[in-house]
C-alpha cells in the first residue's frame, strides 16, 4: 500500500470499505527525459548476446546489455569465455552533447570513453593502457548496427594521440542463441 493510500485510508470513515474500493487519486508522471531521443541512441546495443571474432564462428564471450536507471544509462556486463568479466556503465550527457563510458574490468582502474553518434555508429574514445613504445594508448571503439541484428564493436588504437591508427580488435554481437 502507498503511503497515499494509507492516508486516504485513514481519512475514509470505515464503512465497510475493501481497499480496492477506496478511490484512489490519480496524478499524472512527469514525462522521463531519459526517453528522449539522444538518450535511446545507444538502444541497438541492448541485449543479450554471444560475442565473437568478427567474420568467425569463435566464441569469446557473452554479453548481457541493458538500460538502466530508469532509461538514463546503458550497463554492459562483459563475461569472457576465458579471463574475467568487467562492466561499463555508458550515458548520454545533455550539457556537452556526447555520451561517455566508464569501463571497469578486471584489472586495477577505470577506462573513461566519450564521443557520440557518427551517422549510424556510436564512437567514442579514451586512453587506455600503453603501447609497446609506453606511450598512452588512445583507444577508438566503434559500434555498428548490423542488418541481421548483430552489433559489431572494433576498435582502433592509437599511440601518437590520434594522428594514425591501428586495429585492435573486432568483435560481432550475436542475439544470445539466435
Amino acid at each position: 500500500m502507498t503511503f497515499l493510500a494509507a492516508m486516504l485510508l485513514a481519512m475514509v470513515p470505515q464503512q465497510g470499505l475493501s481497499q480496492d474500493e477506496i478511490p484512489q487519486p490519480t496524478f499524472p508522471l512527469p514525462p522521463n527525459p531519459c526517453d528522449e531521443a539522444p538518450f535511446r541512441q545507444f538502444d541497438f546495443w541492448v541485449g543479450q548476446w554471444d560475442v565473437y571474432l568478427t567474420g568467425t564462428d569463435t566464441q569469446v564471450a557473452t554479453s548481457l546489455v541493458e538500460r538502466v536507471s530508469n532509461g538514463c544509462a546503458v550497463r554492459e556486463t562483459w563475461m569472457p569465455l576465458r579471463g574475467a568479466p568487467g562492466t561499463s556503465l555508458s550515458t548520454f550527457e545533455p550539457v556537452d552533447g556526447l555520451w561517455h563510458q566508464l569501463w571497469v574490468g578486471p584489472q586495477p582502474g577505470q577506462v573513461f570513453f566519450s564521443g557520440g553518434m557518427s551517422g549510424t555508429e556510436m564512437v567514442i574514445t579514451g586512453y587506455w593502457g600503453v603501447n609497446a613504445e609506453g606511450q598512452p594508448n588512445l583507444v577508438r571503439m566503434t559500434y555498428t548496427p548490423n542488418a541481421d541484428g548483430s552489433v559489431r564493436q572494433h576498435g582502433d588504437a592509437s599511440g601518437d594521440h590520434g594522428v594514425t591508427w591501428e586495429p585492435n580488435f573486432d568483435l560481432t554481437y550475436r542475439p544470445h542463441g539466435g
